[in-house]
Protein backbone atom coordinates (compact mmCIF):
# COMPACT_ATOMS: atom_id res chain seq x y z
CA UNK A 1 0.00 0.00 0.00
CA UNK A 2 2.83 2.90 1.02
CA UNK A 3 4.89 1.39 -2.30
CA UNK A 4 1.72 1.93 -4.24
CA UNK A 5 1.19 5.78 -2.83
CA UNK A 6 4.71 6.59 -3.36
CA UNK A 7 4.27 5.37 -6.66
CA UNK A 8 1.70 7.61 -7.26
CA UNK A 9 3.02 10.62 -5.69
CA UNK A 10 6.30 10.63 -8.12
CA UNK A 11 3.95 9.88 -11.09
CA UNK A 12 2.25 13.01 -10.15
CA UNK A 13 5.52 15.09 -9.53
CA UNK A 14 6.85 14.27 -13.35
CA UNK A 15 3.30 15.40 -14.56
CA UNK A 16 4.11 19.02 -13.27
CA UNK A 17 4.09 21.14 -16.50
CA UNK A 18 5.52 24.71 -15.54
CA UNK A 19 4.63 26.07 -18.55
CA UNK A 20 0.57 26.07 -17.57
CA UNK A 21 1.80 28.01 -14.47
CA UNK A 22 -0.13 31.68 -14.48
CA UNK A 23 2.22 34.06 -16.72
CA UNK A 24 1.76 36.69 -13.62
CA UNK A 25 3.50 34.11 -11.32
CA UNK A 26 6.26 33.05 -13.42
CA UNK A 27 7.00 37.18 -14.12
CA UNK A 28 7.42 37.09 -10.39
CA UNK A 29 9.61 34.21 -10.19
CA UNK A 30 11.57 35.60 -13.21
CA UNK A 31 11.77 39.21 -11.35
CA UNK A 32 12.86 38.15 -8.32
CA UNK A 33 16.40 36.91 -9.92
CA UNK A 34 18.80 38.95 -12.27
CA UNK A 35 18.91 39.80 -16.13
CA UNK A 36 21.13 37.02 -16.62
CA UNK A 37 19.15 34.30 -15.15
CA UNK A 38 16.14 35.96 -16.71
CA UNK A 39 17.63 35.70 -20.37
CA UNK A 40 18.56 31.89 -19.60
CA UNK A 41 15.28 30.94 -18.36
CA UNK A 42 13.61 32.45 -21.47
CA UNK A 43 15.00 29.21 -23.42
CA UNK A 44 12.94 27.02 -21.22
CA UNK A 45 9.49 27.18 -23.02
CA UNK A 46 7.59 29.03 -24.81
CA UNK A 47 5.41 30.46 -21.45
CA UNK A 48 9.16 31.42 -19.64
CA UNK A 49 10.00 33.47 -23.14
CA UNK A 50 6.84 34.85 -22.86
CA UNK A 51 7.00 36.47 -19.06
CA UNK A 52 10.85 36.43 -19.45
CA UNK A 53 10.52 39.59 -22.37
CA UNK A 54 8.01 40.98 -20.92
CA UNK A 55 7.63 44.75 -19.84
CA UNK A 56 6.55 43.95 -15.92
CA UNK A 57 9.87 41.43 -15.82
CA UNK A 58 12.08 44.02 -17.17
CA UNK A 59 10.51 47.10 -15.65
CA UNK A 60 11.62 45.51 -12.00
CA UNK A 61 15.14 44.30 -13.07
CA UNK A 62 15.39 47.72 -14.20
CA UNK A 63 16.74 50.36 -11.63
CA UNK A 64 13.97 52.86 -10.78
CA UNK A 65 16.17 55.85 -11.49
CA UNK A 66 17.56 55.03 -15.17
CA UNK A 67 14.32 56.84 -16.28
CA UNK A 68 15.52 59.81 -14.84
CA UNK A 69 18.70 59.84 -17.00
CA UNK A 70 16.92 60.58 -20.24
CA UNK A 71 16.35 64.35 -19.48
CA UNK A 72 20.01 65.17 -18.93
CA UNK A 73 21.21 63.32 -22.00
CA UNK A 74 22.81 64.86 -24.72
CA UNK A 75 21.97 64.24 -29.00
CA UNK A 76 18.65 62.29 -29.86
CA UNK A 77 16.27 60.69 -27.69
CA UNK A 78 17.31 56.86 -27.06
CA UNK A 79 14.94 55.04 -29.49
CA UNK A 80 13.43 51.66 -27.72
CA UNK A 81 10.22 49.27 -28.38
CA UNK A 82 10.30 46.89 -25.13
CA UNK A 83 11.99 47.66 -21.69
CA UNK A 84 14.52 44.85 -22.56
CA UNK A 85 15.75 46.75 -25.50
CA UNK A 86 16.28 49.42 -23.69
CA UNK A 87 18.55 47.75 -21.31
CA UNK A 88 20.65 45.88 -23.57
CA UNK A 89 21.01 48.99 -25.25
CA UNK A 90 22.20 50.70 -22.11
CA UNK A 91 24.33 47.73 -21.64
CA UNK A 92 26.17 48.06 -25.58
CA UNK A 93 25.63 51.45 -26.07
CA UNK A 94 26.25 54.38 -22.73
CA UNK A 95 24.53 57.40 -23.45
CA UNK A 96 26.06 60.83 -22.74
CA UNK A 97 24.61 63.10 -19.97
CA UNK A 98 25.42 66.46 -18.33
CA UNK A 99 26.64 68.18 -21.32
CA UNK A 100 28.45 65.19 -22.80
CA UNK A 101 30.91 65.45 -19.81
CA UNK A 102 29.42 61.38 -18.12
CA UNK A 103 28.56 58.93 -19.69
CA UNK A 104 26.28 56.27 -18.42
CA UNK A 105 25.89 52.69 -18.49
CA UNK A 106 24.67 49.05 -17.29
CA UNK A 107 26.40 46.43 -16.37
CA UNK A 108 25.31 43.74 -18.35
CA UNK A 109 25.22 40.56 -15.52
CA UNK A 110 23.87 42.82 -12.92
CA UNK A 111 21.98 46.03 -14.10
CA UNK A 112 23.66 48.05 -12.03
CA UNK A 113 24.83 51.57 -12.79
CA UNK A 114 28.23 52.43 -14.76
CA UNK A 115 29.73 55.68 -15.10
CA UNK A 116 32.87 57.23 -17.09
CA UNK A 117 33.96 60.91 -16.40
CA UNK A 118 35.42 63.30 -19.35
CA UNK A 119 38.41 65.18 -18.92
CA UNK A 120 36.34 67.91 -18.99
CA UNK A 121 34.52 66.88 -15.77
CA UNK A 122 37.71 66.77 -13.98
CA UNK A 123 39.60 69.02 -12.49
CA UNK A 124 43.14 69.45 -13.94
CA UNK A 125 46.33 71.60 -12.77
CA UNK A 126 47.07 74.13 -15.41
CA UNK A 127 44.37 72.40 -17.46
CA UNK A 128 43.40 75.13 -19.43
CA UNK A 129 47.09 77.01 -19.51
CA UNK A 130 47.88 75.85 -23.54
CA UNK A 131 51.71 75.61 -23.06
CA UNK A 132 50.92 72.58 -20.85
CA UNK A 133 47.83 71.00 -22.12
CA UNK A 134 45.59 71.39 -25.20
CA UNK A 135 42.37 69.40 -26.20
CA UNK A 136 41.17 67.76 -29.06
CA UNK A 137 39.39 65.06 -30.46
CA UNK A 138 39.92 61.36 -30.91
CA UNK A 139 38.01 59.09 -32.91
CA UNK A 140 38.05 56.03 -30.25
CA UNK A 141 36.87 58.27 -27.67
CA UNK A 142 32.93 58.42 -26.63
CA UNK A 143 33.85 62.04 -25.72
CA UNK A 144 33.82 65.62 -27.78
CA UNK A 145 37.53 66.22 -26.40
CA UNK A 146 40.15 64.45 -24.70
CA UNK A 147 43.27 65.98 -22.44
CA UNK A 148 46.40 65.82 -24.07
CA UNK A 149 49.38 66.75 -21.82
CA UNK A 150 52.23 68.37 -23.30
CA UNK A 151 55.17 69.96 -20.92
CA UNK A 152 54.21 70.16 -17.03
CA UNK A 153 56.62 69.56 -14.04
CA UNK A 154 53.89 68.90 -11.96
CA UNK A 155 51.23 66.48 -12.64
CA UNK A 156 47.89 66.61 -10.37
CA UNK A 157 44.01 65.42 -11.47
CA UNK A 158 41.00 65.27 -9.22
CA UNK A 159 37.84 63.99 -9.45
CA UNK A 160 34.82 64.38 -7.40
CA UNK A 161 31.53 61.70 -7.16
CA UNK A 162 28.40 62.14 -5.78
CA UNK A 163 28.21 58.42 -4.14
CA UNK A 164 24.61 58.39 -4.02
CA UNK A 165 24.44 58.41 -8.21
CA UNK A 166 26.42 54.63 -7.52
CA UNK A 167 23.85 51.83 -6.79
CA UNK A 168 23.53 50.65 -3.31
CA UNK A 169 25.28 48.39 -1.79
CA UNK A 170 27.48 47.89 -4.69
CA UNK A 171 31.60 48.30 -4.26
CA UNK A 172 33.05 50.26 -7.56
CA UNK A 173 36.43 50.76 -8.63
CA UNK A 174 37.75 54.14 -10.32
CA UNK A 175 39.97 53.18 -13.21
CA UNK A 176 42.34 55.97 -15.12
CA UNK A 177 42.22 55.15 -18.71
CA UNK A 178 44.69 56.79 -21.24
CA UNK A 179 46.98 55.99 -24.14
CA UNK A 180 50.54 56.65 -24.82
CA UNK A 181 51.23 58.12 -27.88
CA UNK A 182 54.40 57.75 -29.69
CA UNK A 183 56.78 60.59 -29.05
CA UNK A 184 56.13 60.43 -25.22
CA UNK A 185 59.11 59.75 -23.19
CA UNK A 186 59.58 59.61 -18.95
CA UNK A 187 56.63 56.82 -18.16
CA UNK A 188 58.98 53.93 -17.24
CA UNK A 189 57.73 52.79 -13.61
CA UNK A 190 56.62 56.40 -13.00
CA UNK A 191 54.96 55.90 -9.59
CA UNK A 192 51.61 58.12 -9.10
CA UNK A 193 50.28 59.23 -5.83
CA UNK A 194 46.73 58.17 -5.19
CA UNK A 195 43.81 59.32 -2.59
CA UNK A 196 40.52 58.46 -1.69
CA UNK A 197 38.93 60.85 0.72
CA UNK A 198 35.37 62.59 1.31
CA UNK A 199 35.67 66.00 0.07
CA UNK A 200 35.33 67.13 3.85
CA UNK A 201 37.44 64.70 5.37
CA UNK A 202 40.28 63.05 6.08
CA UNK A 203 42.25 60.29 3.11
CA UNK A 204 40.55 56.72 3.79
CA UNK A 205 43.15 55.33 1.34
CA UNK A 206 46.27 56.25 -0.04
CA UNK A 207 48.18 54.20 -2.48
CA UNK A 208 50.89 54.17 -5.22
CA UNK A 209 50.46 53.16 -8.49
CA UNK A 210 52.91 52.77 -11.64
CA UNK A 211 52.50 53.98 -15.41
CA UNK A 212 54.56 52.17 -17.07
CA UNK A 213 55.14 52.62 -21.27
CA UNK A 214 57.15 49.71 -21.84
CA UNK A 215 57.94 50.45 -25.13
CA UNK A 216 61.36 49.63 -25.91
CA UNK A 217 63.60 52.60 -25.11
CA UNK A 218 61.15 54.45 -27.45
CA UNK A 219 59.95 57.78 -26.12
CA UNK A 220 56.50 58.11 -25.84
CA UNK A 221 53.57 60.56 -24.66
CA UNK A 222 50.56 59.75 -22.77
CA UNK A 223 47.51 60.32 -25.27
CA UNK A 224 44.56 61.15 -23.43
CA UNK A 225 43.31 60.29 -20.72
CA UNK A 226 39.18 59.41 -18.95
CA UNK A 227 37.78 58.04 -15.69
CA UNK A 228 35.87 55.16 -15.64
CA UNK A 229 33.08 53.94 -12.42
CA UNK A 230 32.57 50.36 -12.92
CA UNK A 231 31.87 47.69 -10.87
CA UNK A 232 34.21 45.10 -8.75
CA UNK A 233 37.47 47.71 -10.31
CA UNK A 234 60.67 61.38 -9.56
CA UNK A 235 63.07 61.81 -11.98
CA UNK A 236 62.37 60.10 -15.39
CA UNK A 237 65.29 59.29 -15.72
CA UNK A 238 65.78 57.23 -12.69
CA UNK A 239 64.27 53.50 -13.31
CA UNK A 240 62.96 52.05 -10.10
CA UNK A 241 64.09 48.67 -9.03
CA UNK A 242 62.84 45.65 -9.35
CA UNK A 243 62.34 44.85 -5.89
CA UNK A 244 60.23 48.01 -5.34
CA UNK A 245 57.14 46.72 -4.36
CA UNK A 246 54.19 47.67 -6.85
CA UNK A 247 51.14 48.27 -5.22
CA UNK A 248 49.21 49.12 -8.79
CA UNK A 249 49.93 48.64 -12.11
CA UNK A 250 48.30 49.30 -15.65
CA UNK A 251 46.58 46.74 -17.53
CA UNK A 252 45.83 46.69 -21.61
CA UNK A 253 41.78 47.02 -21.99
CA UNK A 254 39.56 45.28 -25.22
CA UNK A 255 39.96 48.71 -26.88
CA UNK A 256 43.52 48.94 -26.94
CA UNK A 257 43.50 51.66 -24.35
CA UNK A 258 45.19 51.43 -20.75
CA UNK A 259 43.64 51.41 -17.64
CA UNK A 260 45.07 51.21 -13.82
CA UNK A 261 42.92 51.61 -10.62
CA UNK A 262 43.06 54.56 -8.70
CA UNK A 263 40.70 53.14 -5.59
CA UNK A 264 36.61 52.05 -4.70
CA UNK A 265 34.32 53.42 -3.83
CA UNK A 266 30.40 52.46 -2.37
CA UNK A 267 27.48 53.86 -1.94
CA UNK A 268 26.68 52.89 1.79
CA UNK A 269 23.66 54.92 2.01
CA UNK A 270 25.39 58.17 3.42
CA UNK A 271 25.12 61.28 1.75
CA UNK A 272 28.64 63.61 0.45
CA UNK A 273 31.37 63.77 -2.45
CA UNK A 274 34.08 61.54 -2.53
CA UNK A 275 37.29 62.97 -4.04
CA UNK A 276 39.78 60.72 -6.21
CA UNK A 277 42.95 62.46 -6.91
CA UNK A 278 46.38 61.35 -8.84
CA UNK A 279 49.04 63.30 -8.26
CA UNK A 280 53.18 62.84 -9.45
CA UNK A 281 55.53 66.23 -8.84
CA UNK A 282 57.98 65.45 -11.88
CA UNK A 283 56.90 65.01 -15.16
CA UNK A 284 58.29 65.13 -18.57
CA UNK A 285 55.98 65.89 -21.83
CA UNK A 286 53.09 63.58 -22.08
CA UNK A 287 49.62 63.14 -23.49
CA UNK A 288 47.13 62.05 -21.47
CA UNK A 289 43.65 61.38 -21.58
CA UNK A 290 41.13 60.32 -18.53
CA UNK A 291 38.46 58.73 -20.13
CA UNK A 292 35.11 57.63 -18.10
CA UNK A 293 36.15 57.28 -14.34
CA UNK A 294 36.08 53.42 -16.90
CA UNK A 295 37.75 56.04 -14.61
CA UNK A 296 35.42 54.17 -11.96
CA UNK A 297 34.52 50.29 -13.04
CA UNK A 298 31.85 48.95 -11.28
Amino acid sequence: MDMAVGKKRKTTRELVDFSELPEGCISDFIALTGPRDACQLSVVCTAFKSAADSDSVWARLLQADVHSMFPRASGAPLQFSSLKQLYFSLCHRPILIDGGKLSFSLNRSSGKKCYMLSARALSITWGDTPMYWTWKSLPDSRFLEVAQLLDVCWLEIRARIDVRMLSPSTLYAANMVFKFNPDSYGFKNLPIEVRVRPVDGEAILERTVYLNQQNGGRRHRILGMQMPLGLRGHDHNLELQEDVPREGSQKEREDGWLEIELGELCNDGRDGEMELSAMQEQLTPCYLRVRQLKGVRQ
